[in-house]
């Protein structure tokens, strides 16, 4: 009875494949969202100012970033709880791919996190003036509560690895 319960919860770990495989989808979506944002900037180019261009720039980066974040949550999360990836002889295979545990996966994600609400807090310091102080301080409170987080992560991170 152990065994066969011990084989049933070791085969569960297949039901996150459809999971990893559906951060497929979320990708494609997004680099649908990415497309439709650079052809609304394109026509529009010569009629923004600097400043307007710079804001839907960071937000095309903020897009590009999620992507990453996606992409090193699928493959590294199916690697390290489902199964290897076999990527045939010859084929260009990720550097990192098959480097990262799930440890490291957390803090790549921290960062990924700190890194987007970085350029989110620099889009909405350029548009400070818009954006009623109040909203403001709380911005920066969230975005210090995620440099915070991520910095306690690595550090526990560290600690346990010595």
């Amino acid at each position: 009875m152990e065994r066969l319960i011990e084989n049933a919860m070791y085969a569960a770990r297949w039901l996150l494949a459809p999971i990893y495989f559906g951060l497929a989808f979320a990708l494609l979506a997004l680099a649908i969202k990415f497309f439709q944002e650079v052809f609304h900037i394109m026509p529009a180019v010569f009629a923004l100012s600097e400043a307007d261009l710079i804001l839907k720039l960071l937000s095309l980066i903020d897009m590009a970033l999620v992507g990453g974040l996606l992409v090193m949550v699928m493959l590294s999360g199916y690697e390290n709880f489902v199964s290897r990836l076999d990527v045939a002889e010859g084929q260009e295979k990720l550097d990192w791919l098959g480097k990262i545990d799930s440890g490291s996966l957390k803090m790549k994600v921290a960062a990924s996190i700190v890194a987007i609400s970085s350029i989110h807090l620099l889009r909405m310091f350029m548009d400070a003036q818009q954006i009623d102080a109040e909203k403001l301080k709380w911005y920066v409170i969230i975005h210090l509560t995620f440099v915070f987080s991520a910095f306690a992560m690595g550090y526990l991170d560290k600690l346990t690895k010595h």
